[in-house]
């Protein structure tokens, strides 16, 4: 009996360890750090032979994640395709079969470190010429096969049999408090309706929300918090702007995937690990640049770019002036735009508006003051929350772009958008936000779900990599690709006739690279 009970402790912890790997030994760890970024124990670096002439570059540059993906299991990627890396795999006793057909024995540790370095297989045959010859120690070696053994099992943070780890920033203080409360009601919402419906593959959905403060420093310690400590598995809808250009390196460094509609506010945060529903601000603004030039014939200008001395929205000013200029509008002129400022161009045919809300309706007051009507472009999400308090002169000359309208949902979606308002208690406020966090949530568990039981990080990516035309019954049709990480690329054009409080589609959703 006693034995009996030894040996079921035995079982139940081997099912306990399995479930709950057992952290990296520090050699394993340092193979991990090499195996995923190229970089030696230590500190010295590492150098790979390129090609049929041996040329010599820095391992830093294409790590073995870069084609095997960091669960070893490889991608496909420009014709080439990586073999899976588990050591399970390499060291079965039947052998295996390169794609060519050409047969070879099992691996051992040493014709392990052979393939790597000189690019053979334990049948001596040279392996696939993209494959890179590492020139590693012998530490470096063996810090490397101890990793590779420990891979497959190497379950990613955040994801547990039972539970699957999200985190996202948003603001519960400041200026987009408003809009921070609205997304986190979204996603609290939707993540307790997928846990009542049994989860994804059984793991129940937890979610962690913290606060990205005030600035860049504090938004960076909160989103190290969130990766370091935290250890989700990825990052849902974040509205968190002060990070800028920072967020995406910090993601790629620790391989944590982003789903959320970043650049509705500002730039494009180009990764591979970023997948955005909506467009963003530019291919808004690009799309009502498309529609003025071809319905509205405004080429001729003068043309003004109004928005904030901020750097995000500074940025997306310029590139969207570059972009008119090299669309032949002519006399484009940049402004910094603050409501008190006493100074303000006229004379423009056309003003392009991005900013707070508040500044829309005070610039179209000023420039009526001034016996200026000109046509004003907008996002929705931008100025939708003033757009009433434009003065009536500007009916049916305002133009905003809506990454979707009511017609683009159906029964389901605009069902399950209802119930969601209802059981949050949220009106129709910040409406592209509450669908964007929505969309961002089904595109996770979508996902996870073609991911499979066994999901990873990596897994995850290839799935939504793998998404097209994929209908959240709320948007056009979304489509992500190896290239593409913005699921939707144009934007519906709507005209308000303001007295009335009417709102008039004039240009249905078009890609931008299918508009002329």
């Amino acid at each position: 009996m006693k034995n009996a009970l030894i040996l079921g402790l035995l079982i139940l912890g081997g099912i306990s360890c399995a479930a709950h790997a057992l952290p990296l030994s520090p050699s394993e760890s340092a193979g991990k750090r090499l195996y995923r970024e190229g970089v030696s124990a230590s500190g010295e670096p590492i150098m790979a032979r390129v090609g049929a002439s041996g040329m010599l570059l820095p391992a830093s540059s294409l790590p073995c994640a870069n084609c095997h993906g960091s669960d070893g299991l490889g991608r496909p990627e420009g014709g080439v395709r990586p073999p899976d890396l588990s050591w399970s795999r390499l060291t079965s006793t039947y052998g295996q079969q390169h794609i060519n057909g050409r047969a070879y024995p099992a691996y051992t540790e040493g014709t392990l470190a052979r393939a790597i370095q000189e690019g053979r297989d334990p049948g001596n045959n040279r392996l696939d010429p993209a494959m890179p010859r590492f020139v590693l120690s012998m530490n470096d070696q063996r810090n490397l096969t101890a990793y590779l053994k420990r891979l497959a099992d190497e379950r990613d943070p955040g994801l547990n049999p039972d539970s699957l780890h999200l985190g996202t920033l948003l603001p519960s203080t400041g200026a987009l408090s408003e809009e921070g409360a609205t997304v986190a009601a979204v996603l609290r919402g939707s993540v307790a309706r997928i846990n009542e419906t049994g989860g994804i593959h059984g793991r129940q959905l937890r979610l962690t929300i913290l606060d990205p403060g005030p600035d860049r420093a504090s938004a960076e310690q909160a989103l190290d918090q969130l990766i370091d400590q935290e250890q989700v598995f990825a990052l849902i809808a974040p509205l968190a702007p002060a990070l800028d250009n920072e967020l995406a390196p910090r993601l790629e460094h620790a391989g944590v995937p982003l789903i959320g509609p970043l650049s509705l506010q500002g730039t494009a945060q180009l990764s591979r690990q970023i997948f955005e529903p909506l467009p963003g601000l530019r291919e808004q603004m690009i799309a009502l640049a498309n529609y003025a030039a071809t319905s509205l014939r405004v080429l001729q200008g003068p043309t003004l770019i109004a928005y904030p001395d901020e750097p995000g929205q500074r940025l997306a000013a310029e590139k969207l002036a570059q972009y008119l200029q090299d669309n032949a509008w002519q006399k484009v002129r940049l402004q910094p735009y603050e409501s008190a400022q006493d100074e303000l161009p006229l004379g423009s045919r056309s003003v392009f508006y991005l900013g707070s809300s508040g500044g829309f309706s005070r610039l179209a007051e000023r420039l009526q003051m001034a016996g200026q009507v000109p046509y004003l472009f907008a996002a929705s999400n931008q100025v939708a929350g003033d757009l009433l308090q434009v003065p009536s002169g500007f009916s049916r000359r305002v133009f905003l772009a809506y990454p979707f309208v009511p017609s683009d949902w159906t029964i389901a979606g605009r069902l399950a958008l209802t119930q969601l308002r209802e059981r949050q208690k949220l009106g129709g406020e910040h409406a592209v936000l509450q669908v964007g966090a929505l969309s961002s949530l089904m595109l996770l568990s979508e996902g996870m779900k073609q991911a499979g039981r066994d999901a990873s990080r990596e897994k995850l990516i290839t799935a939504l990599e793998g998404l097209h035309d994929f209908d959240t019954g709320l948007t056009p049709l979304i489509s992500f690709g190896p290239g593409r990480r913005l699921g939707l690329s144009g934007a519906h054009i709507v005209t308000v006739d303001l007295p009335d409080q009417r709102f008039y589609l004039v240009a249905p959703y078009k890609p931008i690279a299918a508009m002329p």
